[in-house]
């Protein structure tokens, strides 16, 4: 804990401040500081930065968790677009993934999962 001549290491110095700043300030200043250091980052890297570490932190994310993780996950989240969301929020992404997938695909496309879906409904009855 400490050194030579009663000085306190660079660790414990570190960590009274650490215990310090926490007694004297409040979840605003956290925030604030927090806010500062994101648009500073944002500032100084580009889309590619992001697109690296969210990769990353998804391929970890993957290594650590199981189906089951991912289920329940996706359910809360859709539980709480469902509470937050009305008829008309679901009509028009619904709408929208409509378009974007008119624009990019062919009759070939629809042709196809329309034999498909014609396929598995024979087959359920």
């Amino acid at each position: 804990m400490t050194s030579e001549n009663n000085k306190i290491s660079r660790e414990e110095a570190g960590r009274k401040g650490g215990e310090k700043t926490a007694r004297e300030h409040d979840k605003e200043f956290y925030q604030e500081i927090g806010q500062k250091g994101g648009e500073k980052t944002a500032r100084e890297h580009d889309k590619e930065f992001y697109q690296e570490i969210g990769q990353k932190g998804g391929e970890k994310t993957a290594r650590e968790h199981d189906k089951e993780y991912y289920q329940e996950i996706g359910q809360k989240g859709g539980e709480k677009t469902a509470r937050e969301h009305d008829k008309e929020f679901y009509q028009e992404i619904g709408q929208k993934g409509g378009e974007k997938t008119a624009r990019e695909h062919d009759k070939e496309f629809y042709q196809e999962i329309g034999q498909k879906g014609g396929r598995q409904s024979s087959s359920n009855n």
